[in-house]
């Protein structure tokens, strides 16, 4: 590949495979070994799209969990192309390109993706690392769209009402618009990818803010009707790998908590909650009634000191936002011999609501000597060298590691009432610590969410208690009737090997 990229782009060597090859010519006398079938090989054969043609790029993140997870997908995609073919095709892992933090963003990635692939390929398919493949299936779907036009592919949602997550667009009609669910896939055709490529080139992305990013992705394609839709492709799926329906699907998905040893236990979390005194009486007793219990640890950090809760004032002031004095002054005292030393730190809002049981799961899947940074991630900046942070009304993990390395460094507010999940954002970045992101956090509620898009998940938080009834909003999605089996694990989980 040529020296120069206009993504400044260091580390793609090794990291994407460029190997030119033609699908076999004839099937016959084919062993059918591997995980693709003779009658798949010859319909492959046959549509004229050929497998080297397609660019596969997995969505992946820099923790190693993440990064084991992407590796087993690359492995399983190679695997089945070479079942149908003679050489693999090109597999890109996003997190292995480059060290700018706005990759995943996708859209500072465009001028890239069309100067690297532009003139060889012919799609470039995205996929969550949690995706299946078919590959038979997905080459002979993509075959059925002619490949010298613009199109974007996937399954698509839309929004039951206008949302605060998405800006409250399309307010008199929210679910005219659709966006595609990602961990179904999605694929842009390269005619689209050029064009996109000079527009960002072009024209700087305008966006402070990446909230949603698969909103935000087909709302500048679509760019105020001058770009495509979104095409429905029915067999792009987030079904499960068992189900009946699977059968006709090119992507399936598994909806079940992944559970990677024994689900940390109780005394390895220690949960603070900030609240104030005017949500003492509101927010305060919706917590106890819900997931308070399945808390070992847990401090209610507030501007008023409140024996019958109880509550502590760490002596900052209450703040109408940002409430960074507050959340720093959490964390040190997490690292000091005032409170139980454990290996995780959870913050959260008075109106967050989380399950608890959930969430030691997931962290069964993450190594707490690491600086690990967990929640749902949102963006700043990033087409400019912005940075990413966990937004905090969701919930904000830490690893104690994480906690020494943040304080060590000097970070610090830079006034009590700063957003402190963005300062917190900013220290990460100038530290090269990532930021991981997991799509069980939920900064909203669960009406700000497409419904398509929660029905495969098992989720771990959702926030506000805005026009709702936060109980029987937790007692539905949140609530673990899932019984505790002898081994320490959760029903619906799934073991995954590390």
């Amino acid at each position: 590949m040529p020296s120069f990229s206009p993504h400044g782009r260091s580390k793609v060597a090794g990291c994407v495979i460029f190997l030119c090859f033609f699908l076999v010519a004839s099937v016959a006398g084919s062993s059918g070994k591997g995980s693709q079938s003779q009658d798949d090989m010859h319909n492959i054969h046959n549509n004229r799209l050929d497998l080297r043609e397609i660019v596969f790029i997995i969505q992946s993140q820099r923790n190693y969990f993440h990064v084991r997870q992407a590796e087993r997908l690359r492995a399983d995609l190679l695997k089945q192309a070479h079942s149908l073919t003679k050489n693999p095709p090109v597999v890109v892992l996003l997190h292995s390109l480059s060290d700018n933090e706005g990759d995943w963003s996708i859209l500072p990635l465009l001028p890239y993706l069309s100067y690297s692939f532009g003139k060889n390929s012919s799609w470039i398919v995205f996929l969550e690392e949690e995706t299946n493949v078919r590959m038979a299936t997905l080459v002979q779907v993509l075959a059925k769209f002619a490949k010298n036009k613009e199109w974007f592919l996937g399954k698509p949602l839309h929004d039951e009402e206008s949302t605060i997550i998405h800006h409250y667009a399309f307010a008199e009609n929210p679910s005219v618009f659709k966006y595609p669910d990602f961990a179904a896939a999605w694929a842009l055709s390269i005619p689209l990818v050029v064009r996109l490529a000079n527009k960002v080139r072009d024209e700087p992305l305008k966006s402070d803010f990446t909230i949603d990013l698969k909103h935000e992705v087909a709302l500048y394609i679509w760019d105020n009707g001058k770009g495509p839709h979104l095409t429905a492709v029915p067999e792009l799926c987030t079904d499960p790998v068992v189900s009946p329906q699977a059968q006709r699907c090119a992507t399936t998905l598994s909806r079940e908590l992944q559970l990677c040893g024994e689900p940390v236990n109780r005394e390895d979390i220690f949960v603070a909650v900030k609240t104030c005194r005017k949500f003492h009486s509101e927010r305060v007793p919706v917590i106890k009634k819900t997931w308070e219990k399945d808390a070992l640890y847990l401090e209610y950090y507030s501007d008023h000191a409140d024996p019958s809760i109880p509550t502590i004032n760490l002596g900052v002031p209450n703040t109408e936002r940002g409430h960074c004095g507050k959340t720093f002054a959490i964390l040190q005292r997490f690292l000091s011999s005032t409170v139980p030393n454990t290996r995780w730190l959870l913050v959260v809002d008075d109106d967050t609501l989380i399950s608890l049981p959930r969430l030691r799961v997931l962290l069964s899947c993450y190594n707490p000597s690491e600086p690990v940074c967990l929640g749902e991630r949102y963006g700043y900046g990033l087409s400019q060298g912005g940075y990413s942070y966990i937004t905090g009304g969701g919930g904000m993990v830490f690893s104690r590691e994480a906690v020494v390395q943040l304080l060590d460094s000097g970070c610090k507010c830079y006034s009590n009432d700063a957003p402190d999940d963005m300062v917190l954002g900013m220290c990460l970045n100038a530290l090269g610590l990532p930021v991981t992101h997991s799509p069980l956090f939920h900064q909203a509620r669960p009406e700000d969410y497409a419904r398509d898009f929660l029905a495969h998940q098992v989720p771990i938080s959702f926030h506000k208690h805005w026009n709702i009834d936060p109980v029987a909003v937790f007692n539905k999605w949140l609530k673990d009737d899932l019984k505790e089996k002898p081994s320490g694990g959760l029903n619906k989980s799934t073991k995954t090997e590390l």
